[in-house]
């Protein structure tokens, strides 16, 4: 297997498509292999590659096939026509045979099955990792409901292997027509959780709105969520973003100036220090980095309240005021 080590310190992988399928309308999956068949590094559910698409063109797919299968990674990518371009050059140039890089697996979005019973909420593409999660739970012997939404079946991605997996949980599949008046009453599906009880869930944005108000009362630490678009802020203000602020770096001592407007991975990167960035909107966590002092205005969508105390992710986050020192 023809592995690149790029100077960002990041390992990727020159893999083969073996196979491209129609899984539901404007919905294709690709399954990735090594040229000599050898075994893949391992991944764990809720686990996404970066795909390198064309160039300049990298985005994050989530792993949707078993982490048992070493020998190949497998996503499924919805054709956007709105959207930055990705998933379209993914149609429209990757084929049969061809050689295409790929990140090295990163999850963001890990399953800790320490509950007796799991819930999974999917909506539209947001499927992928959920399929990934329902393969783990299986092969755990793990006790969990997964809920699909989609417009029709005719837009449901691998129905059919979904409706014959479930034996530790139950899949249900959920039309609405795109109707909203008939979608998933999420409020009742979320609304006594259970003791031993956690929540996963993906989908588009107005479908994670629902989930994240519908468990609003569940208790810390159970309810995980990962975005693939970055939501529409509600707050209007944001006065830390029109404000400069200095990045200090621990290492030598460094003092940058962010002006207003200005990305700090951009800085960054300018003046040497190589920070990777893959999604530019806080959602693949791909440019985390360390810091140990300031006050941080995360603005990400990725990590949780355990990591923000440590970590901020440069190509969003920003000073509230002052100075961050940077573990760089």
């Amino acid at each position: 297997m023809n592995a690149v080590v790029e100077n960002t310190g990041a390992t990727q992988l020159e893999l083969v498509v073996k196979q491209i399928r129609m899984e539901a309308n404007g919905i294709n999956s690709y399954e990735f292999v090594a040229p000599d068949g050898s075994s893949l590094p391992p991944f764990t559910a809720g686990a996404h590659i970066d795909v390198y698409a064309g160039p300049g063109v990298i985005r994050q797919y989530s792993l949707c096939n078993a982490p048992s299968e070493r020998h190949r990674y497998v996503i499924a990518v919805l054709k956007d026509p709105n959207g930055r371009g990705g998933s379209a050059a993914v149609h429209d140039t990757i084929k049969v045979g061809d050689r295409v890089r790929v990140s090295t697996p990163r999850n963001n979005f890990e399953l800790h099955p320490r509950s007796s019973k799991v819930v999974l909420l999917a909506g539209g593409i947001g499927v992928t990792p959920m399929k990934s999660m329902a393969h783990q739970l299986e092969a755990l012997n793990i006790e969990y409901e997964m809920y699909y939404c989609a417009k029709g079946p005719e837009y449901a991605a691998f129905q059919a292997e979904l409706e014959g997996l479930a034996k530790s949980g139950r899949i249900s599949f959920h039309f609405d027509g795109g109707d909203p008046a008939n979608k998933l009453d999420i409020p009742s599906i979320l609304k006594n959780p259970e003791g031993a009880c956690e929540l996963y869930y993906c989908g588009p944005g107005g479908f994670m709105q629902a989930c994240k108000d519908a468990s609003e009362h569940w208790p810390s630490g159970t309810v995980h969520c990962e975005h693939f678009k970055a939501p529409v802020r509600q707050d209007t203000a944001q006065s830390s973003v029109v404000g400069g602020f200095i990045a200090e770096i621990a290492s030598s001592g460094e003092q940058l100036e962010v002006a207003p407007g200005q990305s700090l991975a951009d800085v960054l990167q300018n003046a040497g220090y190589p920070v990777e960035t893959s999604c530019q909107s806080g959602l693949c966590g791909t440019c985390k980095v360390r810091y140990l002092a300031g006050e941080v205005d995360h603005q990400d969508f990725i990590l949780d309240d355990s990591e923000r105390p440590e970590f901020l992710t440069v190509c969003v986050s920003r000073a509230a005021c002052g100075t961050l020192l940077l573990d760089l």
